[in-house]
Order: structure tokens, then C-alpha cells, then sequence
């Protein structure tokens, strides 16, 4: 097993902390660890206690590294669309050798990333559109062209300071050296959405525990994201008011006997029920059931066409595509069609161990990070290693030794491009 090769993946998500080890063999993902812990100190996907996500991140890590026998030193790490801006950039360079390199490809790209923002903002991804070399436009990969002027449109995405702060301190904490930090709609639509509905205009809706996302992608790129303060939690605490039971066994009742679409629910099935501070038991139908579920959905469903209609999207040609945790209830995607009247489809990833929705996140983190790195030519700083024989990460720059073809970039941790900055926060 190549070490090299080897991605760890944080999904701080609005109620559970994921992280997937996989190995890249090739284009192909392999799962070989990972660990879903319930998440404290988040409300509505931003970190409210510090110390208590610390506390979950660490769990999830620690399980991870049992399973796969690593210890862990670097990672990949998603951050919410909570507060989150999307807009259009350009960079502009003059090609210094007449064809364009690597280096020319990363100094525009840093061009476009020197836009000024507002105070409280800062920069999560900037992500490349196309190319242009003089008045060639519509170019992925520039590379090897001849020309004098290259410019890039590219998209990028801000978010709050303070909530960059927080996920950027919570994992540094945790002794783990970001590698690099994905905006989570980014991640999702990559692992979720075909070429295909990218293009044809297609809704990513991510049904999580406390919020939902709404993301929308056309032309091939993501267009904007919004997120809806409402998810599988709400629905939770709706079972557990009405059915009068804690919202332990309500959770129990929604993984177990949960139904979204009233029309497919069975009134013939029934389940017991204990009412909370009593010694009693009542009987409920899964088509009951699917009443209290369907009307939290439903909501949660048209609160999602509100957001789309923000983005000024009225009509969705490539559908709407499923993924989080409450895209595994059992028939919610008939309900979503009913309320959205177009297509419908859940994305599940399609790997041993995280087999589920809720993986979208953690999955395309990895995939993601590793098409990233292999077009910027980047490397790990620090490859994982078997837990007996690992040690502390060591920074690592460019190497200008190689003789007849350029450096390949070392990529720095997120540690060594914020120390100051936490410095200054943090003392």
C-alpha cells in the first residue's frame, strides 16, 4: 500500500463528525477506514463549543485510525455553506517563456486569488473556469501553449472569517495539518452529480442532520449555494413530540420503521412505542408514522424551492439530486417529486463501508482533493504512515535541485499558511 496515495478526509457535518481513509489507486477510490461520531458543539453546522467538536473530531479520528492500523497527520477537511458567497474572478499574467508552465499556471491562478475582500471574509476556494492564452478561450489545461498573455475566469468562494477560524483551529487542535480545506457543496456536486446533470442545470439537495443545502450547478460549474436551517433533527424531535418518547428511541423509530411518502406507507405494519416518563407502551402504523415525516420534509422540500428561486432558478432540466443523511428514509424521493414536479435520484456512494448518503461529503473530499492535486502536480506534505513508525509532520517547499524539468510543488500545510494569523487571534 503506497502511503503517497493515501487521503484522509474531515467532514465536520451539521450533526455528525465523518472521516473516510481511502487510497487512490489510479482514478479509482478505495475505502479502507472510516468513522461517523454525532457531533457536539455545532448548531446548524457552525461550531458553536470548540472544545466539545475537538472532543468529536478527535473520536473520529481515533476510530479511524484503529480501523486502518495509520495514524493520521494530515487531512482534507470540508466547511459549510453557512454564510458562504460564490463570485467570478480573473487573473491575468504574461507567460514568461513564450509557453506556458507550471509556474505560469500557478501565478495567475494566484493572480485571480488576490482579489480584496471585505473585512470579516475569507477566501475557501478558487476554482478554475477556463483558460485563456492570448485570444484562445475555452481552454481546461494551458499547459505546453504558446503565447504571451494568459488570463483565468474562475469562481471563487468566500465565507466568514470567524467560521474559517473556528473549523481551522478545531482541527489544528486536534494535532492533524489541514492539507487543504474544500467547500462542501463543492465536494458534494463533484461526487454526486454526473457530467451530464452538471451541465443541464440540476439542484444537489443535502438533507443533513441540522440544515439542509441547496446547491445548484449549470454550465458544468456550481452556481450558487444556500443553506435551509432545518434537517433530520427537526424531524426527529416531531416524532418524539406527538409519538410522547424521548428523542432517542424517536431517532430508533425514524432509522427503523421511517417512511416519507404517506401514499406507499403501510398501515398494516405496526411498532411499540414507550411513552417517556411512564410505564406504558402505545401502537403506531408506519403510514402514522410517514404523517409526521412527510410534513417536516415537505417543509424542509419547499424551503429548498425558495432557496432556488433566490438563485433565480425557476426550472431544473437535469432534476434534483438526493444525497445526506435523510436521503436514505425510505421513500423520500417519490415525496420530493410530488413537491418539485421534475426528476429525482439519490446519490449513494458506491464503496464498501460508507454505502450511505451521508458519505457524499467525505467521499468527494477525497476525489476531489486528489483531481486538484494531480492538475496543480502537488504532492502531501506529510504521507500517512503505519502508527509504529509515524511521527510529527515536517514542512516542505520547493525543490529546485531537479536538473532538466521543473520543481514539482511541495504543497505547504494549511498549519504554515495561518500560524500568524492565529497567532494574532488566538494569544
Amino acid at each position: 500500500m503506497d502511503s503517497q496515495n493515501i487521503y484522509t478526509a474531515i467532514d465536520i457535518g451539521s450533526s455528525n463528525v465523518k472521516v473516510v481513509i481511502g487510497e487512490m489507486r489510479g482514478s479509482q477510490l478505495h475505502v479502507i477506514g472510516e468513522s461517523n461520531i454525532r457531533s457536539e458543539g455545532l448548531r446548524k453546522g457552525i461550531i458553536v463549543d470548540i472544545e466539545k467538536t475537538l472532543q468529536s473530531v478527535q473520536e473520529a479520528i481515533a476510530h479511524a485510525e484503529r480501523m486502518t492500523g495509520y495514524e493520521v497527520r494530515e487531512a482534507v477537511v470540508s466547511i459549510s455553506a453557512h454564510q458562504a458567497e460564490i463570485q467570478r474572478v480573473k487573473g491575468v499574467v504574461t507567460v514568461t517563456s513564450g509557453e506556458v508552465t507550471n509556474a505560469d499556471l500557478q501565478r495567475v491562478m494566484d493572480s485571480a486569488s488576490s482579489y480584496k475582500l471585505p473585512e470579516g471574509r475569507e477566501c475557501v476556494n478558487v476554482v478554475p473556469i477556463q483558460f485563456t492564452v492570448d485570444d484562445c478561450e475555452g481552454i481546461t489545461d494551458p499547459r505546453g501553449m504558446i503565447g504571451v498573455r494568459l488570463e483565468v475566469d474562475a469562481m471563487m468562494i468566500t465565507t466568514s472569517a470567524t467560521l474559517m477560524h473556528n473549523v481551522l483551529r478545531c482541527v489544528e487542535r486536534a494535532s492533524i495539518s489541514i492539507n487543504e480545506i474544500y467547500f462542501q457543496p463543492l465536494v458534494v456536486g463533484h461526487a454526486a452529480l454526473t457530467k451530464d446533470e452538471k451541465y443541464q442545470g440540476t439542484a444537489c439537495i443535502d438533507i443533513g442532520g441540522s440544515s439542509t443545502t441547496v446547491s445548484y450547478y449549470e454550465e458544468g460549474i456550481l452556481q450558487n449555494a444556500k443553506v435551509v436551517p432545518l434537517g433530520g433533527d427537526n424531524i426527529t424531535q416531531d416524532i418524539s413530540i406527538v409519538l410522547k418518547t424521548s428523542t432517542t428511541q424517536a431517532e430508533y423509530i425514524k432509522k427503523q420503521y421511517g417512511h416519507a411518502f404517506n401514499s406507499d406507507a403501510s398501515d398494516q405494519e405496526f411498532f411499540e412505542v414507550p411513552i417517556e416518563g411512564t410505564d406504558t407502551v402505545e401502537q403506531y402504523s408506519q403510514r402514522y408514522l410517514s404523517e409526521i415525516m412527510g410534513a417536516r420534509l415537505v417543509e424542509i422540500l419547499e424551503f429548498a424551492i425558495d432557496a432556488l428561486a433566490q438563485m433565480g432558478v425557476r426550472d431544473l432540466p437535469g432534476g434534483v439530486v438526493l444525497t445526506g443523511g435523510c436521503a436514505m428514509i425510505e421513500g423520500i424521493a417519490p415525496l420530493t417529486r410530488q413537491v418539485m414536479q421534475t426528476r429525482v435520484r439519490i446519490y449513494t456512494p458506491q464503496f464498501i463501508s460508507v454505502r450511505e448518503p451521508g458519505y457524499a461529503a467525505a467521499v468527494g473530499l477525497i476525489d476531489y482533493a486528489t483531481q486538484h492535486d494531480n492538475f496543480f502536480n502537488r504532492e502531501m506534505t506529510a504521507p500517512m504512515q503505519p502508527a509504529q513508525t509515524a511521527h510529527a509532520t515536517e514542512e516542505v517547499y520547493y525543490d529546485d535541485t531537479t536538473d532538466g524539468e521543473e520543481p514539482q510543488e511541495k504543497r505547504p500545510s494549511w498549519k504554515s499558511k495561518v500560524s500568524k494569523m492565529f497567532n494574532s487571534i488566538f494569544e
